[in-house]
């Protein structure tokens, strides 16, 4: 990463989860943002299809970023799904850095090695976050929307947890996180337009989620995290092979 300005490509596996703080926080750590649609609008709930991915090579941090799908479902494996876990693959061996967001934390899981199932209990909101390295994910409340949950992939390092899941891990220069540091009101309002009635389901409303985010959202905490994974996981010597 030296001389050139750094790359980091933001993967949208659903058009509308995006980079928000976090595309805000790697900015100021002097990076240059691309994204790049994997399922775009015009398909809506119809996930499944052929996607040529990019070349990983070209950029110094790849962030798959989260969806409503699930990393298990069968027609996601016959297509998109494989072909991002095998491009997420060639890019960790080139010594590209990995930073995977809900369901792209699981996709790295699963990417590995681990596996990812459905959750006993989904986790909608700002939840308490317990980690092991404060340093590297800040503990305290973070924004979760999901109901699948990961295991480690083999030689992995769980950093933090909450009570119903495991919240980030690391494996060599890829850190997995299944809560969701990107969010801010503007994002929460799209999610909150396309929900379907999961928030009904789970006795939750749009207002809850609001007031909660206007107290616990913490762009400085968002700005620590990615400081500390550019420092400590996307900067440390790759392994040699």
């Amino acid at each position: 990463m030296s001389g050139v300005r750094a790359k980091v490509l933001f993967i949208y596996n659903d058009h509308v989860a995006t980079e928000a703080l976090l595309g805000e926080a790697f900015l100021a750590h002097g990076f240059d943002v691309d994204t790049f649609e994997v399922v775009p609008a015009a398909r809506g709930t119809h996930a499944a299809g052929d996607v040529e991915f990019p070349d990983p090579t070209g950029y110094d941090v790849i962030v798959p970023l989260g969806a409503r799908w699930a990393v298990y479902d069968p027609a996601l494996l016959d297509t998109w799904v494989t072909a991002e876990a095998a491009m997420l693959r060639d890019a960790a061996a080139a010594g590209v850095a990995l930073l995977g967001v809900c369901f792209g934390g699981q996709l790295l899981a699963h990417a590995f090695g681990g596996s990812v199932t459905r959750a006993p209990v989904p986790e909608i909101g700002w939840y308490d976050v317990d980690s092991t390295d404060h340093e590297l994910i800040p503990p305290g409340r973070w924004f979760q929307w999901h109901a699948d949950r990961w295991t480690l992939p083999p030689g992995a390092v769980e950093v933090a947890r909450t009570a119903g899941a495991s919240q980030a891990f690391l494996l060599g220069r890829t850190l997995g996180l299944q809560f969701h540091p990107e969010v801010d009101r503007p994002l929460l309002e799209t999610w909150l337009a396309d929900d379907d009635g999961e928030l009904a389901a789970f006795g939750i409303t749009s207002d809850e989620l609001r007031s909660q985010t206007t107290t616990f959202v913490d762009t400085a905490k968002v700005q620590r995290l990615v400081e500390a994974f550019v420092t400590r996981v996307a900067r440390q010597p790759c392994p040699s092979s």
